[in-house]
């Protein structure tokens, strides 16, 4: 099913394109220019590439940016039963390859951040200069994790109930019933969820069977995240924004757990990579939308450090 048969799309600051892949079409936007250091974006579960309109600004001082639409999300094409870590980042080896045409530094929030290490890991020789993972659910967002909590001790209750009440490319669509079933729900992570009467924009361009895929497992399934981390080929920012432990139920609340962040900095300089943690506390889950020059400073800054593209 390709999204734009379905009228939700709404203008943005940036000129959007598209390029085919082959099984899919990226949609993405551009900004800054090509004698800067190339610089791509991934959103995370929910959002479009617009998510960074206000950080593309201020990065296109420093890079070339990029931010993309991921299979599933924005005006991409959406890929029934075919929504997995592998096939992100697949799609992404093949943007890089066919759209960029140079070394990049990729920066992903949440999901995206799982597949800016994903890309570390797994992309071409000499494709990616460093990742940013941008409070990323690392472990935490796998069914049997190795290190910590799991999906379902996590975000899960909000994957299941976007399952069930929305449906597999909006299949069921009973906005009313999910809004219902949240505010009837104890669980900590849905009492965060502010839910408006009427579905958002970046939710009426999102399929969630991504929602499905996280809580059920099958995301993964061939991409257990400590196997993953252990091949990161290049430096890496991992950024952690708030989180805590809920004093009556134990929860975790937030992307990743200070246990996961922990494990996931030693795996990857077990790897013999350097790894960069940053805390950011007081920071959303998505820093770069609600403080864009925060990010952009942390972006900027990191990536001066890095050497110099082999091109």
């Amino acid at each position: 099913m390709s999204v734009p048969e379905r009228d939700v799309f709404v203008p943005h600051a940036f000129p959007e394109k598209q390029i085919d892949l082959g099984e899919v079409v990226l949609n993405y936007a551009e900004a800054g220019t090509p004698d800067k250091p190339a610089l791509l974006l991934l959103p995370e579960q929910t959002s479009s590439w617009w998510i960074y309109e206000s950080a593309m600004g201020l990065l296109a001082e420093d890079f070339h940016v990029f931010a993309v639409d991921l299979r599933g999300q924005g005006r991409s094409s959406w890929t029934p039963k075919r929504y997995s870590l592998d096939n992100f980042g697949n799609d992404l080896v093949r943007f890089i390859a066919l759209a960029i045409g140079k070394p990049v530094i990729v920066s992903g929030c949440s999901s995206g951040g799982v597949l800016a290490a994903w890309l570390s890991a797994y992309a071409m020789p000499g494709q990616i200069r460093g990742a940013v993972c941008e409070d990323p659910p690392l472990f935490s967002s796998e069914l049997a994790p190795a290190h910590g909590h799991g999906i379902r001790q996590g975000a899960g209750p909000v994957f299941e109930l976007y399952r069930d009440y929305l449906g597999d490319q909006w299949s069921v669509g009973n906005w009313a019933g999910l809004a219902a079933a949240a505010q009837a729900s104890s669980d900590k992570m849905l009492s965060m969820f502010d839910l408006p009467a009427e579905p958002t924009q970046n939710l009426k361009e999102y399929d969630p069977e991504w929602s499905r895929v996280f809580f059920e497992g099958t995301v993964g399934v061939n991409c257990p995240h400590d196997r993953m981390l252990a091949q990161v080929k290049t430096p890496v920012l991992l950024t952690h924004h708030a989180h805590s432990v809920d004093p009556e139920t134990g929860a975790n609340i937030g992307a990743l757990s200070d246990l996961q962040a922990t494990q996931a900095q030693t795996i990857m300089r077990t790897a013999g990579v350097e790894v960069t943690y940053q805390s950011f506390p007081d920071a959303a889950h998505a820093m770069h939308a609600t403080e864009p020059a925060r990010f952009a400073d942390a972006v900027t800054t990191w990536a001066a450090k890095l050497p110099p593209a082999q091109v």
